[in-house]
């Protein structure tokens, strides 16, 4: 990736709904131009989609939390990352270094919801404990990577 490639990343993660005219004029190329470098970027799996940001609690998901997850045996990884990536409330499901196995990043209504999450389906997964906190506000959230233009 050079130089403008990073200008394109930047400006996507800032405000995905640039037109190819803006973006152009921004990095001094033609609109097709830009167009075409996206593309390359998209298919080249460095721009994975576009979504939009939505504010959870006017979707009706206030309550966050994370949940770390330990499991009891090697056997149980794939029943627990199978009924994970099935769940919608689960946003984030990071495998990690440490004293547990997993963080999950969860978004949903309220407390019920988040107990019938962990109680009745990750905890009906055989091997699985979990520990959780509960969000009570978050100061920083982002999508935007910090990328740099590669030194050589």
């Amino acid at each position: 990736m050079d130089a403008i490639d990073i200008a394109i990343l930047r400006r996507l993660m800032e405000r995905a709904r640039t037109t190819w005219a803006e973006l152009g004029s921004l990095l001094g190329l033609s609109a097709p131009a830009a167009a075409d470098r996206v593309r390359k970027l998209e298919d080249a799996g460095v721009i994975l989609g576009y979504a939009a940001l939505v504010d959870p609690e006017a979707a009706g998901c206030g309550l966050g939390a994370f949940v770390s997850v330990t499991l009891e045996r090697a056997d149980d990884r794939g029943a627990f990352l199978d009924l994970v990536r099935t769940q919608p409330e689960v946003l984030e499901c990071c495998h990690i270094a440490g004293a547990e196995d997993y963080v999950l990043k969860i978004r949903c209504a309220d407390t019920r919801a988040l107990e019938r999450l962990i109680s009745d389906r990750i905890k009906s997964v055989p091997g699985v404990r979990t520990r959780t906190g509960v969000i009570l506000s978050t100061v920083k959230e982002t999508q935007v990577l910090p990328v740099r233009v590669p030194e050589r």
